[in-house]
């Protein structure tokens, strides 16, 4: 691997907190009479790096109106924390 190769592969490494840039959201069934399951699937820095979510139902729409209400979303990679810019 070249230097500048390993560096910038140390930068991208280095990076913790990055914006999420597209949200894709999922469900998917469980079975007859059983309750499916909610995803979102977190698009980082245009594509540099993805994250995924999976909230109970309840959470997946208070995540919903945060992500259409933020000004701008953040997602904190190593404690896999979502941080929310000004709500409108």
């Amino acid at each position: 691997m070249t230097d500048k190769s390993q560096q910038e592969q140390n930068t991208e490494s280095a990076i913790k907190v990055r914006k999420v840039t597209d949200v894709h959201s999922n469900w998917s069934s469980q079975g007859p009479l059983q309750d499916g399951k909610f995803s979102y699937q977190l698009i980082l820095d245009n594509g540099a790096e993805e994250a995924l979510v999976m909230p109970t139902a309840q959470d997946a729409k208070a995540l919903r109106d945060f992500f259409q209400d933020a000004d701008s979303v953040y997602w904190d990679t190593e404690n896999e924390v979502l941080i929310f810019g000004k709500i409108k």
